[in-house]
């Protein structure tokens, strides 16, 4: 007996399935499927549909799954994937899924029809394709495990008939074969249909009265001898598998190559040094031993032109408890004409022509950007004499070379090997691109500097007491002149600190609006962060607001039925 409850669920599921048929519109009246094994290890299918259309339709669409997780007979899981051709549709027009979004999405599908035209009324068809890898290879038998009519048909079939045309007409016990049907996941042997043995063909036809409908399958599972079906063996295993890692090393390792070539300097000596080199400012030094634009190296200029009166820095307070402070920016006077072009762009974008001109860093916001931009530009172009033209042009084809084949290489791999293999293949050539930055290498010259600005860097870290003290008495300015330097090497905080008990003043071309005398460690903590305010405003630049949305106007959308 069946509980009340239980059959109202049942009624419930088999009129949604109805009502699922015959939004269709049309039914199946009648379904025979020939398969005729081949003991090279494919199998090809003939299916016939005589379908009777309601309502006017272009056609049907019949889509077969070739992507499968596979427990394989000692518990083992694979991933199979079967390839299907030789699609053929007798006497009507179809197109199929491409290979590409075939393999991305795992389905093969056959649309039948012409855009053009409508049909009603009952209609014919054919459809032919041959499957490969698609047996099952255990040690005691190849097993055939098909769905003759699979559980996603959106219609109602009645008549059924299925041909099973064995390699070398075998004959195999009734043992060796089932049939089942009904919903997904079903183990109860059918008795909806009648089987037959004939000269090498398995025959079953279904009795008087049986239909299947949406959600319901025929499978069929037929265990042949061991060693009757070719199997399919790739010729690397590893490669239809985890290809995509050799790809992603092939990658990683060719760069590696060419960086070491043309991109890893050479070994240069720690020259101790405790002065910039000569003619190279603050901006150049610090792109020079990082081989990177900063920001840092461009706000560094401001310490440097103070050290050399061509500014002075104002630090104006807040009044009030909740009101912001500001740095005010004063110019002394123009700076050489002949001063590089990156220190023209922001000295000159800073203040006008006249003297004694001045400007708040609270108004480069959203604007000075632009400036900043070109200079870096600027600073990394003087930089050039100081590296290997050679490695430069490297630099620019790797980066087009990485970008074609980020392009070529992400399809592929998710074509291959699915979305993980895309994933790490594209992230491979993303961070590639992001290293090919470092492909550049210094000349003789370069590696001269570099090693002074290496030793100067070293001592501006590790620097002791009694040393400063005599470059103090040699150059009592001596702080000031280096501070340009300390803050684009990032170490400004450390190389105050060391001043502060040497009776060091601090810089005359810097002031508070607060008045009184600034000691050493005040300085150093309101110029910190003057400079760290200065470095936000000068490269901020206007935020973009967003446009509005509507209903089902956001990504995911789409849809599907028949057509």
């Amino acid at each position: 007996m069946i509980p009340p409850m239980k059959k109202q669920v049942l009624l419930f599921l088999a009129l949604i399935a109805l009502t699922n048929s015959y939004a269709q519109g049309f039914v199946v009246k009648n379904y025979e499927v020939d398969i005729y094994i081949n003991a090279d290890g494919y199998f090809d299918v003939v299916e016939n549909y005589d379908i009777n259309f309601d309502i006017h339709k272009h056609g049907i669409y019949r889509d077969i799954h070739t992507r499968y997780d596979v427990v394989n007979w000692d518990d083992s899981k694979e991933k199979r994937e079967i390839k299907i051709s030789n699609i053929e549709v007798l006497n009507h027009k179809f197109e199929t899924t491409n290979a590409f979004m075939r393999k991305v999405g795992g389905t093969l599908q056959i649309k039948i029809g012409d855009p053009d035209k409508t049909i009603i009324g009952p209609v014919h068809y054919e459809i032919k394709y041959r499957v490969k890898r698609g047996f099952l290879h255990e040690p005691d038998a190849d097993r055939f495990y098909w769905n003759l009519k699979p559980t996603q048909w959106i219609a109602l079939f009645q008549d059924m008939k299925f041909r099973i045309h064995l390699p070398q007409k075998n004959f195999i016990d009734n043992k060796d074969y089932q049939v089942y049907t009904g919903t997904f996941g079903n183990t109860l042997t059918s008795k909806e249909f009648i089987i037959e043995q004939s000269n090498g063909v398995l025959t079953g036809t279904a009795i008087k009265g049986f239909s299947s409908n949406y959600g319901e399958a025929v499978t069929v599972l037929i265990d042949l001898p061991p060693g009757s079906i070719k199997p399919y063996k790739p010729l690397w295993p590893f490669w239809s598998r985890y290809g995509w890692t050799l790809i992603a090393g092939v990658l990683i390792m060719a760069f590696y190559l060419l960086w070491r070539k043309f991109g890893k300097d050479d070994p240069v000596p720690t020259t101790i040094s405790y002065h910039a080199p000569e003619n190279l400012d603050s901006a150049m030094a610090g792109f020079l031993i990082d081989d990177s634009d900063d920001t840092a190296d461009l706000i560094s200029l401001i310490p440097y032109w103070g050290a050399r009166g061509f500014l002075k820095v104002e630090e104006i307070e807040g009044k009030g408890w909740f009101s912001k402070g500001d740095t005010k920016l004063i110019k002394v006077k123009s700076i050489p004409g002949d001063s590089p072009k990156y220190q023209r762009t922001i000295f000159n974008g800073l203040f006008s022509s006249s003297a004694n001109s001045s400007v708040l860093v609270s108004t480069l916001k959203n604007t000075f950007y632009t400036k900043m931009t070109i200079a870096k530009t600027q600073l990394k172009a003087a930089a050039q004499k100081y590296y290997e033209p050679k490695a430069n042009a490297v630099m620019k084809m790797a980066y087009g070379v990485l970008v074609i084949l980020l392009l070529l290489l992400t399809p592929l791999a998710l074509y291959l090997w699915g979305v993980i293999a895309a994933v790490a293949v594209f992230m491979t050539c993303v961070v590639l691109i992001l290293m090919n930055r470092f492909m550049i290498k210094k000349n003789k010259h370069g590696n001269r500097i570099f090693s002074e600005l290496k030793g100067f860097k070293r001592f501006i870290k590790t620097a002791e007491e009694n040393k400063l003290k005599m470059l103090l008495k040699e150059s009592p300015s001596y702080f000031e002149s280096t501070m340009g330097y300390a803050l684009s090497f990032g170490a400004f905080a450390v190389w105050a600190k060391k001043f502060e008990g040497l009776n060091t003043q601090p810089p005359e071309w810097y002031s508070s609006t607060g008045g009184g005398h600034m000691s050493m460690h005040n300085f150093s903590r309101s110029f910190t962060s003057s400079m760290s305010s200065a470095s936000s405003t000068m490269v901020s630049s206007p935020s973009s607001s967003g446009g509005g949305g509507s209903s089902g106007g956001g990504g995911g959308g789409g849809g599907g039925g028949s057509w």
